[in-house]
């Protein structure tokens, strides 16, 4: 039986390349996308096919909803010549940036900027690459556990993740009858670059978020690829239209 086929947004680094690294893991190729760090996503590529799986990386930025028409025919191209195969199966998407600004100062610009990444271009990127889709696969949207608590600097960016929760369920159940089932992992604070490392490097927010998560520490970005690669399992074929939460238990 030919292996499954997985596209990850933004999985040249962070929570997408630990995504990639882990369907890799259990057997499922994976094309991944990058914004501007192709030797990263290359590094990712090259890590992947040296554990004996097949994997292709593609520029893709997800803010530009004009570009994905012509994704969409590269990932065919990709798919009939690396795979001699005419559809993927899983669609992961993750790519995104933050914006850490408070409501009151939120700019026009940087709202545009969020709903761009995280809505626009998961709606537009999703609807393009569903004739690609084979039938009884799977879509996986990340959003956050700021979509649950309120952490004041994050309404923008937590604003489209709620709307991709919604969407989520607009999906599951329009794409029922192809037997594709669609759901949503929100990882709580996460050590890794993003919004420019703060979690990571800022040791006050780090302790706070520690002394708020019930597991006592704050995640890794190995704690979230994992939860990814089973939800994609044949394990969990059954668990449709579901918001996950990988957050150790944050303010529970």
């Amino acid at each position: 039986m030919s292996s499954k086929i997985a596209i990850v947004t933004g999985g040249s680094r962070g929570l997408g390349k630990n995504m990639a690294l882990s369907l890799a893991q259990k057997g499922i190729a994976v094309i991944l996308t990058y914004n501007s760090k192709k030797a990263e996503a290359d590094e990712v590529v090259t890590q992947i096919e040296k554990n004996g799986q097949k994997a292709f990386a593609l520029q893709l930025d997800v803010s530009n909803s004009k570009s994905f028409a012509a994704f969409a025919q590269q990932v065919k191209n990709v798919l009939k010549e690396k795979w001699h195969s005419d559809s993927f199966d899983f669609l992961v998407n993750n790519a995104g940036t933050g914006v850490n600004s408070a409501f009151a100062e939120t700019t026009e610009e940087q709202f545009d900027q969020m709903m761009n990444i995280h809505l626009k271009g998961v709606f537009f990127l999703t609807q393009k690459l569903l004739p690609l889709m084979a039938d009884k696969g799977r879509i996986i949207n990340i959003s956050s556990g700021l979509t649950r608590f309120a952490l004041p600097g994050y309404s923008a960016y937590a604003t489209m993740k709620g709307a991709i929760e919604t969407l989520t369920k607009y999906l599951a159940k329009e794409l029922g009858p192809r037997g594709i089932a669609v759901n949503v992992v929100a990882p709580g604070a996460i050590e890794t670059d993003f919004g420019g490392g703060a979690v990571r490097d800022n040791q006050q927010i780090n302790s706070f978020i520690a002394g708020q998560t019930a597991l006592g520490r704050v995640g890794l970005p190995d704690d979230i690829g994992g939860v990814v690669a089973s939800l994609l399992s044949e394990d969990n074929r059954w668990v449709n239209a579901q918001r996950i939460e990988a957050s150790g238990g944050m303010f529970i």
